[in-house]
């Protein structure tokens, strides 16, 4: 049976097992989309923003473990979708990058969206690369997939030249078999094991190590050993809540977090890198570690981190152990006048069993995760890259993901306006999603931000970069404008009873909360 290089490539995607495709399309890409048509089993998701795409695959990626495809538009598309591209590198996310470009013999005419494709994919994607002809498309499609997939996920991107899609092909490539992930020498093992036995000792998690089987062997090893178990506060995912292993945070403020390891004499890296400051400061450190702190660098993020943690395990005769697990103790419903501390007991107390928090609410996170802390078992998902607008498309990425759990999406206004559009696609696709918007008109963290290198005196200027008042943002109206319903709450009893709605409904719900 005939088939052009665009078939050829969905069908060597399904047989990967990719299957869900995150999209924003154009010209270049109509073959594609005409292939995509013709495979139902292939779930395509439109996005109105590609930064909305490119978030989607990572909050997917992140809930599911599987990697989407997304479907991107030229040079200009990719970057429109740039930010949450970083955003899913440093969340190690797996994601395949589908984007259309010119047909090659187009390309000397220098057309209005030519642009500098390799340039603009290679300095944010893992593996890049750019078929050659039609014959190719399956193959490169296959090892795409095999990329992303590689060192427990990593950014893939498949440049597609329009003729390639609509030139003959041979047909599909089977899957590719994994790569082989690296782990530590034994000598390793046996370093970290005698140093975790050691006074002073932390075991630096990250990755697979928060959540799941790898958060209860990390917890053996810590009831073994007496070591601290610790995390970076932006981590892609961790598990909390009833149940979940106890495991220690660092904090935003790097001084805060000289405090936290202050002691410390042995640092084992699993799964994450040596922690390091959001920015540097005049006069403060960039890493929060005492300065005879010894690292020991045993496995990084790309590396077989559960072999790595039952290895560890085996080494110190963990397994018998029992990890320090949290309790369940939820705060009562507040009552009188609001306040963020009071919303985050609130939402502590009614959040469900297996509830997937998404946050990006910046000044008023810690507000929310102290009072959560034990509440009943969920995930809780942050933004490692640090580029703002990623909270309203990992939502979507993690309802597509977990069509049977409830996402929570706690966001500031200035960063929710980066993508809002994925609230159409919340609306289109009927996903289960209560949206938090906490309308404090303005960037209230760059206040402190200017605060903490020596500004402190707030000119006009400033003032107007920092505000996102006259006019003001009505998000209810552009909920509603999406497609989702939505209320305006100002007091703690208003909260409780919208954000009790939103839980008892299938579908999106946007909670405009005045603070």
């Amino acid at each position: 049976m005939e088939m052009n290089g665009a078939e050829s490539l969905v069908k060597t995607l399904l047989a990967s097992d990719v299957d869900v495709c995150f999209a924003n399309p154009g010209t270049s890409e109509m073959h594609f989309v005409a292939a995509l048509d013709s495979h139902p089993d292939m779930r395509c998701i439109l996005k109105l923003f590609e930064g909305g795409v490119t978030g989607a695959a990572d909050g997917y990626f992140r809930m599911s473990g599987k990697v989407a495809a997304t479907l991107l538009h030229l040079a200009p598309g990719f970057g429109n979708g740039y930010a949450n591209v970083h955003n899913a590198r440093k969340a190690h996310s797996g994601m395949l990058n589908v984007v259309g470009e010119h047909a090659d013999y187009h390309l000397k005419y220098d057309a209005p969206l030519k642009g500098d494709i390799q340039g603009v994919t290679e300095s944010v994607s893992d593996w890049v690369r750019v078929t050659a002809d039609a014959l190719s498309v399956a193959a490169d499609g296959a090892a795409s997939v095999r990329a992303a997939r590689s060192g427990n996920g990593r950014i893939a991107t498949l440049v597609l030249p329009a003729n390639t899609a609509w030139e003959q092909a041979e047909g599909t490539v089977a899957p590719l078999p994994p790569v082989a992930l690296h782990r530590p020498r034994p000598s390793q093992i046996k370093a970290a094991a005698d140093a975790l036995r050691l006074p002073g000792a932390i075991l630096m998690l990250g990755g697979a190590a928060l959540h799941g089987d790898g958060a209860q062997t990390a917890g053996r090893i810590a009831d073994r050993t007496g070591c601290r178990l610790m995390a970076d506060l932006f981590v892609p995912r961790i598990e909390r809540g009833a149940g979940a292993v106890a495991i220690e945070r660092l904090g935003y403020p790097v001084l805060d977090n000289v405090e936290i390891l202050k002691g410390v004499k042995h640092m084992v890296l699993c799964g994450t890198g040596q922690p390091v400051a959001f920015f540097a400061y005049p006069g403060k450190p960039s890493t929060p570690e005492p300065a005879d702190c010894r690292i020991l660098d045993l496995c990084g993020p790309e590396m077989d981190l559960i072999w790595t943690l039952e290895a560890l395990e085996e080494e110190l005769g963990a397994g018998i152990c029992v990890p320090t697990l949290l309790p369940l103790d939820l705060p009562e419903l507040p009552e009188g006048k609001m306040d963020i501390v009071k919303i985050g007991e609130a939402i502590a107390a009614l959040l469900p069993e297996s509830a997937i928090v998404v946050d990006e609410s910046i000044t008023a996170s810690q507000h929310l995760q102290i009072p959560t802390l034990t509440a009943r078992r969920h995930d809780w998902l942050h933004n490692p890259g640090g580029a703002i607008g990623a909270c309203l498309p990992l939502a979507v990425g993690a309802a597509v993901a977990c069509p049977d759990r409830k996402v929570i999406a706690p966001t500031g206004d200035g960063s929710a306006m980066y993508t809002l559009q994925s609230l159409w696609t919340m609306a289109r696709e009927d996903l289960d999603v209560t949206v938090i918007v906490f309308a404090n008109r303005g960037y209230q963290i760059l206040r402190g931000e200017l605060a903490n290198v020596g500004v402190q005196q707030v000119g006009r200027n400033a003032e107007r970069m920092f505000n996102v008042e006259a006019p003001v943002l009505d998000w209810v109206a552009l909920a509603k404008g999406h497609g989702v319903e939505a209320e305006r709450v100002d007091d703690i009893e208003g909260f409780i009873a919208a954000f009790r709605a939103g839980l008892d409904r299938a579908g999106p719900y946007l909670i405009q909360v005045e603070c």
